[in-house]
């Protein structure tokens, strides 16, 4: 049996047998040692960061004594959950990711991770469930992911690709215009429209 920790871009949590692209965590452990089942809580901190599956050599058991290992199709996935770029093992994309916030928000200086930390998580959550953003879908930049008629989709070029995890699907026109649900945090969508470029599964680079 699969375990679950495979995350959707709405931010939940599934029992899947593929692993993805990149790992990540919430902050701690969220599950129980002994019968690897996550508990009751989401999030064990407003440290939601997302990581490379190897680093250094280090190995560890999944869902052991530490942390709740998540994983990811891509890091387009981890963004509208609302992952940020982990500073140890992915030191480049964090310092181009907070250079990218910073830019946005035209601030001199980079943002702390503690700061990032908490303006993403009353991004990305309402109460208990993941919030939806509802903005101009022209607006949205490349990486953004919305939900539309029940289904996931990621903003690429002039197309919408539908999310499953097992990769993307057959590309669809994106619309010209029309308010959409956005699930990618707006903080994360200035990061993107700022120049930061995300990794995106290997479905979808032929798009």
């Amino acid at each position: 049996m699969p375990l679950q920790n495979r995350v959707a871009p709405d931010g939940s949590i599934h029992a899947r047998p593929e692993r993805g692209a990149f790992m990540g965590n919430r902050g701690g452990r969220l599950h129980d040692p002994e019968t690897k089942l996550l508990g009751t809580r989401a999030f064990a901190s407003r440290q939601w960061i997302c990581c490379r599956l190897s680093f250094k050599g280090r190995q560890r058991e999944v869902m052991g004594p530490g942390y709740t290992e998540l994983f990811f199709l891509d890091e387009v996935t981890a963004l509208a959950a609302g992952h940020r770029p982990c500073f140890e093992c992915r030191r480049e994309d964090a310092k181009a990711f907070v250079g990218a916030w910073a830019a946005a928000g035209g601030h001199d200086a980079p943002p702390s991770a503690p700061q990032m930390d908490r303006c993403l998580h009353a991004e990305r959550l309402d109460g208990k469930v993941k919030r939806l953003h509802r903005l101009e879908i022209s607006t949205l930049p490349d990486g953004a992911m919305i939900l539309r008629d029940g289904h996931i989709f990621a903003i690429k070029g002039e197309t919408l690709l539908p999310w499953s995890f097992e990769g993307y699907g057959q590309p669809v026109p994106r619309p010209v215009s029309g308010i959409a649900d956005v699930l990618t945090p707006p903080t994360i969508l200035a990061v993107l429209a700022a120049g930061y470029r995300p990794a995106w599964h290997e479905s979808a680079r032929n798009v």
